[in-house]
This record gives C-alpha cells, structure tokens and sequence, in this order.
C-alpha cells in the first residue's frame, strides 16, 4: 500500500516571517493570507506586538498596522523568540536602527546558535549587539542607533537570515550599503522589498540599497513551502506504489535546489505553474521513481540547504553513492544536521558517513526499526517518520516529534490522509 492522494501544503515559513516583518516596518496597513501559524512565526507576530505594532488575527487574515521604524517602541520585557532562529536574526536587524535596547532569548537551541555572523556587521553600522557574558550566544541585548552608517560587507557565509539582517539595517542607514553574497541565496528579502515599495539593486553576488528608506502596506498571500513539500516529495519517490500531488508549492528560484536534485537522480516529478512573475508557484505531482546516486556540492547547496536532511534519506533509496559537500552550514541549524542525519539514520540501517562538510551516502539500503530522535529538531523529525515509512522489520520509536508542530503543524494528519 503506497502513499496517495492530494495535499496542501503549509504556507512558506520565510516568506510568513517576513510579511509580518515588513508589515510592521511599513506605513499603513498589511493584510496577510495564508500565514502559516506554526510556533516559529507565532514568535515573529508575538516580537513584534511587544515592540507595539498592533496586528490582529481574525483567522483567516492577518492585518497589520505598520508604525514604519521610527513607530516602534520598547518592548517592556526581553523578547522570547522560542526556536525561530529567523526571528532572532532578522529582528536584530531591525532593531539595530531603534533608539532604545532590547533583550532577546529563545529556548536550549537558540542558546546554542552563533550570533556574531549578524552581530559583526550590524555593530560595524554603529548599533551595540552583544551576546550573553561576552560571548556571541544567546541571550542577546541589542541597542539600536539612529544614526546607523552604511556598510560594505563581504558575507563570510551563504546565509539568507544574514543577508536580511543587514538589509534590514541597510534600509535605515544614511547612505548606500553593499553586500557581496559568498553564494546566491534565498532572496525574499530582497523581493519584499520591492513589494512594499522600497528600491534595491541586485547585479550577480552583489547587492545595493541606498537608505534611510520609508515602505508602504501591502497585501500579501504566502504561498505553499518547499520546504515542506520536500517530505512528500520524498515519501512519494521511495514509498512503493505511489503518486502524490502537491498543491501551490512556492518555486522562488533560489528554493527549488530540491526540484534539480529530484530531476537528476531520476525521480518522475512533473510540475505544473500556477504563480506569477512575482510569486511563483505551482502543482506538484511525484510517483515512486527508480533513483540513481549523484553529487550535490557548491552553488546550489544555499537553495536546498534545509532540505539536506530529506534529501539524505532519498539517497538512501537510490542506487549508487551520493555525495553532499559544502553544507558546513548544517552544523549550526537546530541541531548538528549533519551528526544528526547520519546517526539517526544510521540506526535504521543506513549506510551513510559524515564529513566535515556534508555526507556520502551509500544506496540502496533497506531500513528497518529503532528508537530515534528528533533531537527538537523538526526537518529531522518529518525526515525520519517519512523514513519510518519503509520499514518492513519492526517498528520506529520517535523522540521528541512534538518539535515538527514549529514548522508543519498538520503534518501527521496529512500523512494519514494520504496513508487511507
């Protein structure tokens, strides 16, 4: 018995991030559709509601009424981002250009994550950021300045939630900052700033944007993640006798790194474009495929780098070796992705090594049983219960799966509807 049927899939957990962002920065009003209420965007609108932007939530629509940057105000305790890493970085850019200071915490993994990739630059633009006792970890209190100076940056590491930070503080700076990417990555930033009026220019790796900048409300509608559909993606490529059809999945270019992989080991995926130029989407359709081994390293690494973990079990079922480089950046995520992965599946059978900088993954490995860890971790969670699908020898005990409501709330009732 496969997996069939048809879904929805959650709305994009960036873009719902940054809609509330925007919305808040912005003058006027911002209705928002399809926002995806899981845990970590629930900690955006909370951030944000503290530094008094009033945003009402009636259910099905999100209004915010933006206050622009010089309306926000003090919030009068620390902020708890819970385990929104997007939150914590991407506000931190916002608050460099505040006149007051704010704390901010999150829970044991946030403590965990390395902040000096956006303290370093926004403290080269005159704000204070400091982590907790000297160090770069959270807790963080970041002290904004009104009189923020522009930067030219080179991004020491592919990260999309750096580059937004300093956009961020770019938009309130006197004068043009520069910011050269180290690899292209995820630009929806750089999108919504377009969308809610404001002026950038991106050439290549390089990108320029002249502040102090004021943006306008907007109305938003979030389409479907990617990186959600990734789990069932996969799931319909290596559970037997299946064929899954994903609806108004988001295909920002600097997102589909999955779609290429998909394409070249194989996999039967056709797609069908609804979007538009500016927010495209599309119909998804995956069918149990035969997989061939292939390396995945250099460029296209950023545009897939949260989809790495499901991508590894997808390599387990394919013939051959594949092999992951470049992917250093996993090490920092909710978890050690990369350990994470390899023990975990490890455990069920698979045959895969880690490497300093990703994993080479021996295929095609049959799974079977065991006791396994989400680690708090939510793509490593969906990962392995989509892993647990293809057990025939005992069963999987999974730890911690209460972390995979952070980003895919509904995500074992879909399974089940396509699992009748």
């Amino acid at each position: 018995m496969g997996l069939n049927g048809m879904i929805n899939i959650p709305s994009d957990k960036s873009i719902s991030h940054r809609s509330i962002m925007f919305g808040a920065i912005a003058q006027g009003k911002t209705t928002i559709k399809n926002f995806l209420r899981g845990d970590d965007c629930l900690s955006t609108l909370k951030a944000f509601q503290e530094l008094g932007v009033n945003i009402e939530d009636d259910g099905e629509t999100i209004t915010v009424h933006g206050t622009g940057f010089s309306g926000l105000t003090q919030a009068k305790q620390a902020i708890d981002v819970g385990n929104s890493g997007t939150t914590i970085r991407l506000i931190m850019g916002i608050l460099a250009g505040t006149s007051f200071t704010t704390e901010l915490f999150g829970d044991h993994s946030i403590a965990k994550r390395p902040m000096n990739r956006v303290m370093l630059p926004i403290n080269q633009m005159g704000a204070d950021c400091s982590g907790h006792d000297g160090t770069e970890f959270p807790p963080l209190t970041v002290t904004g300045t009104t009189d923020l100076k522009p930067i030219t940056y080179q991004m020491p590491v592919a990260s999309a939630q750096v580059k937004s930070a300093i956009l961020f503080a770019a938009l309130q700076a006197q004068g043009e900052s520069i910011i050269v990417e180290k690899e292209k990555t995820r630009d929806h930033t750089e999108d919504m700033i377009r969308q809610f009026g404001g002026e950038i220019d991106v050439l290549g790796k390089e990108i320029r944007i002249k502040g102090p900048q004021s943006l306008v409300g907007q109305k938003v509608i979030v389409p479907g993640d990617i990186s959600s559909a990734a789990f069932f993606l996969t799931a319909g490529l290596i559970v037997p006798n299946s064929q899954i059809t994903l609806n108004n999945v988001g295909l920002n270019p600097t997102r589909t790194g999955i779609i290429d992989v998909i394409q070249q080991m194989g996999g039967n995926l056709t797609i069908h474009e609804t979007g538009s130029e500016t927010n495209k989407a599309g119909t998804l359709v995956v069918e149990t495929s035969n997989l061939k081994g292939i390396e995945i390293s250099g460029e296209i690494i950023p545009r897939l780098i949260d989809e790495l973990p499901i991508i590894a079990l997808l390599a387990t079922q394919a013939e051959g070796t594949t092999i992951i480089r470049d992917a250093e950046e996993l090490k920092v995520k909710e978890t050690n992705r990369i350990d994470a992965v390899a023990t975990e599946l490890n455990k069920m059978g698979a045959d895969i090594e880690p490497t300093d900088d990703g994993l080479i993954i021996q295929g095609k490995t049959p799974l079977h049983g065991a006791k396994v860890t989400s680690y708090g971790d939510h793509r490593i969670g969906m990962m392995l219960q989509i892993a647990a699908l293809l057990v025939k020898n005992g069963t999987v005990e999974l730890e911690k799966a209460e972390a995979i409501s952070v980003s895919y709330p509904r995500f074992f009732d879909d399974l089940n509807k396509l699992y009748q």
